[in-house]
């Protein structure tokens, strides 16, 4: 018996990395996966197969039951396209898995607009062409998981203004959705991962915390940055024992969980009338200007 007999998932960017991690563990614990995988390399260039169909095979391989999709998950046409399919070979969604994303690492100043588009457009946009289609189906059957990855990067990571606005929007989506959705018996939860995968190989080894030591993508399966180590809190969240969890982030990296807090007021001030510039600056010397910290990752 697994933790996901009979409930059907789908996973964006299940072909490699974490996404493929994930899609198996859910396989394994029962459930039915649509593996999505568009079969782009990093920058988002098409490629000549998509890595979806292998991922679906090992699924079989194992006895599991699996279909693979390749449709563009940033367009309505393949959100809808996604769900509708886990819907017609599997008879209903009961969890969706967003975790497909790109790169386009550039700093403020010199990114273009077309970096910009293209990184906001498959991993915010992304989101939202997925969850439109799968909540509305999950709100008729009054049940679901929804799973969207965010990641540390949202904390202030150098040289990804792109990535860190998108991912910073996914958590706003997901704590929106979580509180509209709860009604419905449907959670929504987001995951911040730290893993080995195609997408922290491209990133220079000084910007990433604690990097002394990290292997590349190829070398990391049985290491904490194997990316199947982020799989098992993933399926924790889309089983029933999670069934009270929503709206909340977590991180996973190696062998470690955090839950991270929301964004709580940390000092206030008030005045009695309308704050004058001069009043302003001498409060703020003496309290919100204390003990700044610099946003950290």
């Amino acid at each position: 018996m697994g933790k996901l007999d009979g409930k059907v998932a789908a996973v964006t960017g299940g072909g490699r990395g974490i996404g493929r991690g994930v899609a198996k563990l859910l396989a394994a614990q029962g459930a039915a996966v649509v593996v999505n995988d568009l079969g782009v390399t990093v920058a988002g260039q098409k490629e000549t197969q998509s890595p979806a169909d292998d991922v679906v095979k090992e699924i079989k391989a194992a006895g599991g039951k699996a279909a693979s999709n390749h449709m563009d998950i940033a367009t309505v046409e393949g959100g809808e396209g996604l769900v509708n399919q886990a819907i017609k070979e599997f008879g209903q969604l009961d969890i969706l898995v967003n975790v497909a994303g790109i790169l386009r690492d550039r700093m403020i100043f010199n990114m273009s607009e077309q970096e910009w588009d293209d990184v906001i457009r498959v991993h915010l946009k992304g989101h939202y062409c997925t969850m439109r289609p799968g909540s509305a189906h999950m709100r008729e059957r009054k049940y679901g998981r929804i799973i969207n990855f965010s990641s540390n990067s949202a904390l202030g990571s150098p040289g990804q203004p792109n990535y860190a606005a998108a991912k910073a929007g996914i958590l706003g989506l997901t704590y929106s959705a979580a509180n509209s959705l709860a009604k419905y018996n449907i959670t929504v939860n987001a995951i911040m991962p730290g893993a080995a995968t195609r997408m922290t190989d491209t990133i220079p080894a000084g910007r990433m915390p604690g990097a002394t030591g990290i292997p590349s993508s190829e070398s990391a399966e049985g290491t904490p940055r194997d990316p199947a180590n982020v799989a098992p809190l993933v399926v924790f969240l889309a089983s029933d024992d999670a069934a009270k969890v929503s709206g909340q982030c977590f991180g996973a990296s190696g062998y470690r969980i955090t839950r991270y807090t929301h964004i709580v007021p940390d000092r206030i001030v008030a005045s009695a009338g309308p704050w004058t510039v001069e009043k302003l600056a001498e409060e703020f010397k003496r309290s919100l200007g204390t003990d700044l910290i610099p946003p950290r990752m």
